[in-house]
């Protein structure tokens, strides 16, 4: 039966820019580079022996598990392979970003040809211990864990920011196009600023064309600016069907039929006459690729700790504010600021120039704004991992779109061969005992869970109780590398409680005393039971509360005075959290807090409930806080505000605190 041509995925290659620059010759070489691509790629997912099948293929030839994806190479293959040539041509920068999931067989097949790869290079594709099956980390020449699609573009922009030479070629498959964050990042060249930064060469690529036509079309395309196998198995369409995609031949090893169709598919790239007795390529397909410092396997921008340099830090004791000001001004050409839209709502807005002129629209400018998370999460990612440095802002409820970009990043930053790059760092508004005029999702605290319960050699925790605290641990992050710094910090004014020397002591030692709901309960105690010692324990690096088995940073038990990040703690049994409880709705500050049970009322009623001695003679204390928190409730329910009284409480006992005039304030 004749195959109907609607269903044929062949034809001749359009491209929209004309033109034959590729002699018969050069076309020949490119077709047998192709071809010796598609035999490695072919020969990854299948072989563990035999590699150039220099003896009849046998079924213990092959792996016992079949994994790989052979349709997700070929479009790859053809796209490297042809920019390998106005690489040569013009000596250009470029890297290499693979969007297409499970795309690992281009990138390796490119990196072997190129003299990267060499011994048991098919046995390790896919294998205990060996090479992942997408482009991981540990592979030469990509920038992180891509098995989540939809990445692609902003981290490719984020290479390429402040890295005016540099192209990134990027390649963008089809189902990966249909994520939200990849349709979102499209907006990213809006972005680039042409005099400062480089340039993103996406490639949108649908397999199909026929690929003798494609060598000129593609050469023509760049001189201006499933194809191959067996096309039916039982009867079943293979060669540009979705039975490509993956293993195309599912069986070989049981199937003697099918191991004679995967041998002759396999010969028919002719690996004989393509590769050596060693294995290498010949010289004419070597002659294809760039020199060794331009291969784009081995690029340092994507090992970009090689480039890192540090950043040009100002002494943060000199300042209130306005420190990360100067950091930026110091640093233009080597640190950005990335935010959803909330630099200014995020009270971070002092860097813009306050002119009428819309300054803080500039393309030259170090601040870079779009409400989408993932995008700016990519854009750092890019840039850091590429060798500079950044900060991204954003709500603490809403980062949570992110957590999955958060989990890949920390697996690229533990691979022991990279260099290592800047620390990727986020501060977090917004927090939740804030977040009283909004609803529930302003509030959800759930990231810090999630990071939590991360590499405990990457992932760090700063939760800063004032000003000064925030600017120590902000230096801190920004000189340290390799790491992970979740920083919480609410953009609201509070209470100012350490001076600046207290403060670095305070954040050096991660854990001490203070705050604001903890100390107005503790006063409502001493009020009532002026006898009790009571130390209240402010925590500004979290895990220090972590056993030191289970984290570096975890305090001794010499020095140890919820729950589940107190286990093996010695009186464990006699630690009692509270914390948000997921109710919030519209509310005052101290209202949100009632709800959850964390404001000084609740927590006073907790500590004389646990101390059995204060039970009899304590009935009167409690029954007296319970009407206070009663009365509270009411006032913010009529009139929609906190007790005057209530809200600018201030610690005044043996003079250790005075309150700081409106909030943050310098030393």
């Amino acid at each position: 039966m004749a195959e109907v041509e609607s269903i044929r995925p062949f034809g001749p290659a359009r491209s929209t820019v004309k033109g034959e620059p590729l002699s018969k010759e050069e076309i020949e070489l490119y077709n047998d580079f192709f071809k010796a691509s598609c035999y490695l790629s072919l020969g990854m997912i299948y072989l563990k022996e035999n590699p150039l099948l220099r003896d009849p293929l046998k079924g213990n030839h092959l792996k016992t598990r079949l994994l790989g994806h052979f349709g997700s190479a070929l479009g790859q293959i053809c796209t490297y392979m042809h920019f390998n040539r106005p690489i040569k041509k013009h000596d250009l920068n470029a890297i290499f970003i693979s969007g297409p999931g499970y795309g690992a067989p281009a990138v390796l097949s490119q990196s072997y040809l190129e003299g990267v790869y060499f011994e048991k290079f098919f046995k390790s594709f896919s294998f205990p211990s060996g090479i992942g099956s997408y482009a991981t980390p540990e592979t030469l020449g990509s920038l992180y864990e891509c098995g989540e699609l939809g990445y692609s573009i902003s981290h490719a922009f984020g290479t390429v920011f402040n890295s005016p030479n540099l192209i990134a070629l990027t390649i963008v498959g089809d189902g990966e196009a249909e994520t939200g964050h990849l349709a979102t990042a499209w907006h990213s060249n809006k972005f680039l600023n042409p005099i400062v930064d480089g340039a993103v060469l996406p490639p949108y690529f649908v397999e199909g064309d026929d690929i003798e036509t494609m060598h000129q079309a593609m050469a023509a395309t760049l001189e201006h600016c499933g194809w191959t196998g067996p096309r039916k198995v039982d009867n079943n369409y293979l060669a540009g069907f979705w039975r490509a995609h993956q293993v195309p031949i599912t069986d070989p090893a049981t199937n003697p039929q099918h191991l004679k169709i995967l041998e002759e598919w396999m010969r028919s790239y002719e690996p004989d006459r393509l590769f050596d007795e060693s294995g290498k390529p010949i010289p004419s397909l070597r002659a294809l690729c760039p020199d060794s410092n331009r291969h784009m396997s081995v690029n340092p921008i994507a090992n970009g700790g090689q480039l890192r340099k540090p950043l040009k830090m100002p002494n943060f004791k000199d300042y209130a504010i306005k420190f990360l000001w100067d950091v930026i001004a110091a640093n233009q050409t080597n640190f950005r600021l990335f935010g959803p839209d909330e630099t200014e709502s995020n009270k971070l807005g002092g860097y813009f120039e306050e002119d009428e002129n819309g300054g803080n629209l500039a393309k030259a400018g170090c601040i870079m704004e779009m409400l989408s998370e993932h995008t700016c999460e990519g854009w750092l990612e890019g840039y850091i991992l590429s060798g500079r440095h950044g900060l991204l802002n954003s709500y603490k409820p809403f980062i949570y779109i992110i957590d999955s970009m958060v989990n890949q990043i920390e697996k690229r930053l533990k691979v022991e061969w990279r260099y290592k790059v800047a620390s990727l760092n986020i501060l977090l508004t917004a927090v939740i005992w804030r977040q009283d005029h909004n609803g529930f999702t302003h509030q959800d605290p759930g990231f810090l869970d999630v990071v939590a319960n991360k590499s405990p050699e990457v992932m760090r925790i700063y939760l800063p109780p004032d000003g000064n605290c925030l600017l120590s641990v902000m230096d801190h992050c920004f000189r340290s590398i390799n790491y992970i710094n979740i920083i919480m910090s609410d953009k609201q004014k509070h209470l100012q409680y350490l001076s600046i020397d207290a403060a670095i002591m305070h954040c050096t030692k991660g854990i001490d005393i203070s705050t604001y709901e903890s100390l107005a309960a503790i006063d409502l105690l001493l009020q009532h039971f002026p006898e009790l010692k009571i130390c209240c324990v402010n925590c500004v690096d979290l895990f220090k509360l972590i056993h030191p088995g289970d984290h570096p940073h975890g305090l001794t038990d010499k020095e140890w005075m919820v729950h589940r990040l107190t286990y093996r703690r010695p009186g464990s049994k006699n630690l009692h959290v509270r914390g948000y409880k997921e109710k919030g709705n519209i509310d005052t500050p101290l209202e949100l807090a009632i709800r959850n049970q964390t404001d000084r009322f609740s927590l006073s009623i907790d500590a004389i409930d646990w101390m059995p001695k204060l039970h009899n003679r304590g009935a009167a204390a409690r029954e007296a806080m319970l009407n206070a928190q009663i009365a509270a409730r009411n006032q913010a329910f009529e009139t929609g505000m906190d007790s005057p009284f209530l809200k600018n409480w201030t610690w005044k006992r043996n003079g250790q605190w005075n309150k700081v005039a409106d909030g943050l304030a310098s030393r």
